[in-house]
């Protein structure tokens, strides 16, 4: 009688699953970006506009470097 061994791993699943991973992992790496570019446009938002000039900025920056 023939069986089927059925614990095996193919390479095909083992890709698929690492494609899915890396997948998952670019996502969540975009969403942190995110959040941390959020997070510092409202910190350069509290600024002054002196402050931000001691820094090179203007207002207009905040919305298009970060």
């Amino acid at each position: 009688m023939a069986t089927y061994d059925t614990t095996r791993t193919s390479a095909l699943s083992l890709e698929i699953s690492a494609g899915i991973s890396r997948a998952i992992s670019a996502v969540l790496n975009g969403i942190s970006d995110l959040r941390a570019a959020h997070r510092t446009r409202i910190a350069l938002s509290s600024l002054t506009d002196v402050q931000l000039d001691d820094i090179g900025l203007c207002r207009a920056d905040i919305r298009t470097r970060f």
